[in-house]
């Protein structure tokens, strides 16, 4: 398959285009920084900023002919919601949500009349249970979810899947940037929610990126995966357990296990 990535110059991005490269894929790696894609052996590289409808263009016209496609390029954002930037927000959602959007709209017409495509969206365990600090993120991962859950019925009738990839806490993470600055009253809070991923990820801790990248490439290849494939064990067991729980124990069950008194 030919298949292009956004966001492939580190973490879960870059454990891809390794893996599908190694399995004999041709790998279109993007990023909107070209030089973070140094060193990676696949077919080509290109610069990606999925924000600007004409940098999506250019790449898509350089790229060639697509099978597949893995939306995977994101911002992060932590913090308590009170104090969150606005247009730190917006440019969240213009990347982790809109961006997904904007670059299948440009392939879809020529998939659609084609009968045949893969897109593989990823998004988090936060895209189903949102926390403390991460709000922000977890919203655009949300939204990402309603538009991809939108996309299966509707393109699945031209012969177009879609699939969604959850992975929790993943080794190496997202790039962090500097958090913006929040009030001293929510100190205890940052504090008590210190390490909680140490406490779902088991003793192995964080399982590594490319772990997610198997799962993707299954994403790609297996026409049986479901819509939604849970990656980690922290996401294994809490996605089925929030699907089964009310909101009142699944809060309760979350906070015995983390300790959370606030």
């Amino acid at each position: 398959m030919r298949i292009l990535i956004t966001g492939a110059g580190r973490a879960i991005g870059r454990a891809t285009a390794e893996h599908l490269a190694a399995l004999g894929h041709s790998v279109v790696a993007t990023a909107r920084d070209v030089a973070l894609l140094e060193g990676l052996d696949v077919e080509k590289v290109l610069p990606l900023d999925v924000t600007s409808e004409q940098s999506i263009i250019e790449c898509l016209e350089a790229a060639g002919e697509l099978d597949g496609m893995v939306n995977n390029a994101a911002l992060p954002g932590h913090g308590p919601l009170e104090n969150l930037p606005l247009d730190h927000l917006r440019a969240m959602f213009e990347t982790n949500t809109f961006g997904p959007l904007r670059i299948l709209q440009q392939v879809l017409p020529a998939w659609r009349t084609r009968g045949s495509g893969v897109v593989v969206n990823v998004s988090s365990i936060q895209g189903r249970v949102a926390v403390p600090l991460d709000g922000a993120y977890a919203a655009s991962k949300f939204a990402l979810e309603a538009f991809t859950e939108t996309l299966h019925y509707e393109i699945g009738h031209f012969g177009i899947r879609v699939v969604l990839i959850e992975p929790g806490y993943t080794a190496p993470g997202m790039k962090q940037i500097p958090a913006f600055e929040f009030d001293e009253a929510y100190d205890e809070l940052v504090q008590q929610w210190e390490g909680a991923d140490g406490k779902v990820t088991g003793s192995g801790g964080r399982p590594p990126a490319s772990s997610v990248a198997v799962a993707i490439a299954n994403a790609l290849t297996d026409p049986s995966t479901p819509l939604r494939v849970p990656v980690g064990p922290d996401a294994e067991l809490i996605l089925p357990l929030r699907s089964q729980l009310d909101d009142a124990s699944f809060e309760a069950t979350m906070r015995a296990t983390l300790g959370l008194t606030w």
